[in-house]
């Protein structure tokens, strides 16, 4: 991660997102997403998830006071 990144909050929070089989997601985030100078995203990614999908969603307010 360059170190401007580094210092900004990010964009977007990543979050691996499974299906429960009885109509329910559940969320962990995984990861961090900010935009770049050229129009395109750094990802940093803590966690690979082996199932299910990855989704990239604002941070809520209270992500966003931490």
């Amino acid at each position: 991660m360059s170190e401007q990144t580094a210092k900004k909050k990010p964009t977007l929070y990543a979050y691996q997102v499974r299906e429960a089989g009885n109509g329910k997601n559940y969320w962990t985030r995984i990861g961090a997403v900010w935009p770049t100078q050229n129009g395109g995203f750094t990802v940093q990614l803590d966690a690979v998830p082996l199932d299910g999908r990855i989704v990239c969603q604002p941070p809520k307010v209270e992500e966003d006071s931490q």
